[in-house]
């Protein structure tokens, strides 16, 4: 069973087959065991798939005129129309690569079929697989200009193919950048059912994952047959989703009829970004589709241009292509072109050959935007510059082994796919033609905008492109200002599943949907996100809390006690005012020295006294203001020596107290000499280096210093000062405490003595105020925060200070400055004499 093929031909030493879709539809008569051929009646004239045949046609002759390319060769071709069937197609591959073509008249007047050395085509992915899987069997090279599927690339199963046009593997690739650039994160994709399709569909999830640049809001597959109520469906999906970029991965005759159902159910406000084989598709530039798909984007071929190409066209005419009688694909332009009719009889318009071909469709003639010629106008050239190399080939120094070349007249088709992988040429264009180990072209991309025009025209403008080179990997380059968007807004859309997380915030999933569907959380306290769209939020530093908005950190609060706040400056106007007052009493008893009140109990336990007193007021400035090494070592210290020199003062004034009131009965006198003033300045000398020591030997061995303390509040830095010791810390508070008890203990002993003696009953009352402030302080210093435990420390000393001043000095001050007349030792005699 044979097919009778629509072709034309031209003679040569060497032929080129072509496969070219010159008709989009056939029908096939019904098969018949005969040796009679079956031509299968092919529809639809596809005028530009006729331009695509007839640029081969050129090419070849372009090159048969190039003295410098296979100056002693001619070149011939042999082209097929697939008629859009794959059967056709692969018929038509088969009968090429096998030469039992019937023989036709060659130059020179020989007769035979000369080899063909290679096939430019096929359209389709689907056709070209079938035919590359047969042809690679027996190393015959193809070369297509126009199948994309990324499967092709498999060198193990199609050995002997390449192409001119990148893989969708790229397209893919080029695709997900478009989408980057413009954020778009949430798109639908339709594809086609075949290999072209299924193969992108696979590759575009894949890539999409990987590059986590978004995520498909649904994929759908065109029904092949144009099924009404699938379309239908998918239309419905399309409208329903909140996507708002749609992905076309389909042939033209997928889409018209879905394009149909949109213009039916009038589906407006998407963005169509299509690919390769959907932007050449003139069939949907009608004024019915237009409005939908003004301003759609899309990945083109590379435009070039062949300078000659036009006027080849024009010069087209039936019968001048070969003086072979077999002139099918142009007598059909022809009456496709001039709607008439090779020898038509009756009222059928005859077609004389002679028409005008400049009155034919404006497209064919259009050489200005040149994409799929332009890859075959490279493929032949990739097929002639590897003849031309083997040609060129010396032998000893071939690439076979023993350095033979190959020979023409006996040519192997691996020896020409070896030449055909190492080809390397530079068009006219400035284009770069080499192949990678897996046939592929270097790619690169156009990127187009339809644009509908006033005058009913659709322009197709370059807006930019995308390509890989050697050096500097994958580039995409888009002009925005070039770009026409059709909406009311004229600037890109949004399509996002979720709107972008802002600075501050994290990215939820959720749950049961992709990853591009997210809600945004606010990062916790502490924890920042200075970034759109972040996964995670990140923690702070020791020292930094995260800003209002948790976007940024910024460094923590300080707390400490601060001179500058008011809690600072009452604490420190009363420490000032408790060592004014105690300057002032000890002025006003220095001046008083030589009264009767100042002098009883050792007038000079009592300007030491005050002097301590004055100490312990100056002392509580310690605890005020940012914590230092120096002020953490010293304040302690200086409290603790200066409380103990003071209640070292009034035990020592107690116990004399105690002891002239033995002396005063019988047998009593004894006891004064272990008081005298030499071992009352002794007695607390001594009490007072005791504290000395117990803070020399905690300084020196656990010293306090300043301390961040962050476990109070997160949000800010606590400086305060720990002890170093707590030990060390307690013997001294314990020592203090001691020593106020055992004053207390005594000045209560002594609180019923006659009132020459009265000073025990004001030591009492101190002593009682001392105690009752230091036991109240304990557990209010250990639950407060901070410096809180400060100003209760302050609070504590100023407290204890003011009470022993007043008590202890304020009744004496009242005799000495309001009631002098009572200040006299008759006066105080009397009192006892009168009780």
């Amino acid at each position: 069973m044979k097919f009778q093929f629509n072709e034309m031909h031209e003679p040569g030493d060497v032929l080129l087959g072509g496969l070219f879709q010159v008709h989009y539809g056939s029908v096939f008569p019904e098969w018949t065991f005969t040796s009679e051929p079956h031509q299968p009646v092919c529809t639809g004239f596809d005028i530009l798939g006729f331009r695509h045949a007839m640029t081969m046609a050129f090419a070849v002759q372009e090159i048969n005129k190039n003295p410098d390319l296979l100056p002693n060769l001619t070149l011939g071709y042999r082209l097929y129309d697939n008629c859009g069937a794959l059967v056709v197609g692969f018929s038509g591959a088969l009968a090429l690569a096998s030469g039992q073509e019937e023989a036709f008249a060659l130059q020179g007047g020989c007769a035979g079929s000369p080899p063909v050395l290679g096939i430019v085509g096929d359209s389709l992915s689907t056709f070209t697989i079938a035919s590359a899987s047969v042809l690679g069997l027996y190393k015959i090279p193809m070369v297509s200009f126009f199948a994309t599927c990324s499967c092709l690339t498999n060198r193990q199963r199609f050995p002997s193919f390449f192409r001119t046009i990148p893989s969708d593997a790229f397209q893919v690739r080029a695709m997900i950048q478009i989408l980057k650039h413009f954020g778009w994160t949430w798109v639908g994709l339709l594809v086609s059912d075949d290999d072209y399709g299924l193969h992108v569909a696979r590759s575009f999830q894949s890539d999409l994952a990987q590059s986590g640049q978004g995520c498909l809001a649904y994929l759908e597959v065109l029904p092949w047959d144009g099924d009404l109520s699938e379309n239908r469906r998918i239309v419905h999906v399309i409208k329903e989703s909140t996507a708002r970029v749609l992905m076309m991965f389909a042939h033209e005759f997928h889409m018209i009829h879905l394009m149909d159902e949109v213009v039916r159910q009038k589906v407006t406000g998407l963005q169509w970004l299509a690919s390769e084989a959907m932007t050449a598709a003139a069939v949907l530039q009608t004024p019915d589709i237009m409005p939908y798909l003004n301003g759609m984007l899309g990945i083109a071929i590379r435009r070039g241009e062949i300078t000659g190409l036009r006027d080849f066209l024009l010069r087209i005419r039936p019968g001048q292509i070969s003086n072979n009688t077999s002139y099918n694909m142009v007598q059909q332009f022809w009456e496709y072109s001039f709607q008439c009719k090779f020898g038509a009889s009756g009222s059928a318009e005859a077609c004389t050959g002679d028409e005008n071909i400049q009155q034919v469709d404006a497209e064919f003639l259009d050489v200005s935007n040149l994409r799929p010629e332009y890859n075959i106008y490279k493929a032949v050239y990739a097929l002639a510059y590897a003849l031309d190399d083997m040609l060129q080939c010396e032998p000893g120094r071939g690439p076979f082994s023993g350095g033979n070349c190959a020979d023409i007249h006996k040519l192997e088709p691996w020896q020409f796919v070896h030449y055909l992988q190492h080809v390397n040429f530079t068009t006219t264009f400035g284009d770069q033609v080499s192949f990678d180990e897996n046939g592929d072209v270097l790619p690169i991309y156009d990127i187009v905008n339809w644009q509908w025009l006033p005058n009913g025209r659709t322009q197709v403008q370059n807006v930019g492109e995308v390509k890989r080179s050697p050096s500097r990997g994958e580039e995409l380059q888009i002009h925005e200002d070039k770009i026409f968007w059709n909406f009311e807004s004229n600037k890109p859309p949004q399509s996002v599943c979720s709107e972008s997380c802002p600075p501050g915030t994290r990215m939820s999933r959720k749950k049961g949907q992709p990853v591009c569907c997210f809600d945004c959380l606010p990062c916790s306290e502490g924890e920042i996100s200075n970034t759109t769209d972040s996964m995670e939020c990140t923690s702070c530093p020791e020292d930094f809390w995260s800003s209002p908005q948790r976007d940024h950190c910024v460094p923590k609060k300080t707390e400490f006690l601060s001179y500058h706040e008011p809690l600072g400056i009452c604490l420190t106007a009363a420490s000032l005012l408790g060592t004014v007052i105690s300057a002032v009493v000890l002025g006003i008893f220095i001046h008083h020295r030589s009264t009767p009140v100042v002098r009883a109990n050792n007038s000079e336990l009592s300007f030491l006294l005050l002097v301590s007193l004055k100490l312990c007021f100056l002392c509580s400035l310690l605890f005020i203001g940012r914590p230092r090494l120096w002020t953490c070592q010293l304040r302690h210290a200086a409290f603790g020596i200066s409380f103990v020199l003071c209640v070292s003062c009034i035990l020592v004034k107690t116990m004399v107290v105690l002891a002239v009131f033995r002396a005063s009965k019988p047998g009593g006198g004894a006891t004064l000499k272990w008081f005298g003033a030499v071992q009352q300045r002794g007695t607390v000398l001594g009490l007072t280096s005791v504290q000395a020591a117990i803070c020399t030997t905690w300084l020196v061995s656990y010293s306090p210093e300043p301390h961040k303390n962050t476990q109070y509040y997160n949000y800010k830095i606590v400086y305060e000062c720990v002890v170093g010791s707590p030990i060390g810390f307690a013997v001294l508070m314990g020592y203090i405490g001691l020593l106020a008890v055992l004053s207390f203990q005594l000045a209560f002993l002594a609180r019923n003595l006659p009132d020459n003696f009265n000073e025990a009953k004001l030591i009492t009352f101190s002593m009682l105020i001392f105690c009752a402030v230091w036991v109240a302080f304990v557990p209010a210093y250990i639950n407060s925060p901070g410096k809180y435990a400060d100003a209760v420390e302050v609070f504590a000393i100023l407290a204890s200070s003011f009470g022993l001043l007043v008590a202890l000095f304020g009744p004496k001050c009242y005799i000495i400055l309001l009631r002098p007349e009572r200040n006299t030792k008759k006066a105080i005699m009397d009192r006892d004499t009168r009780k």
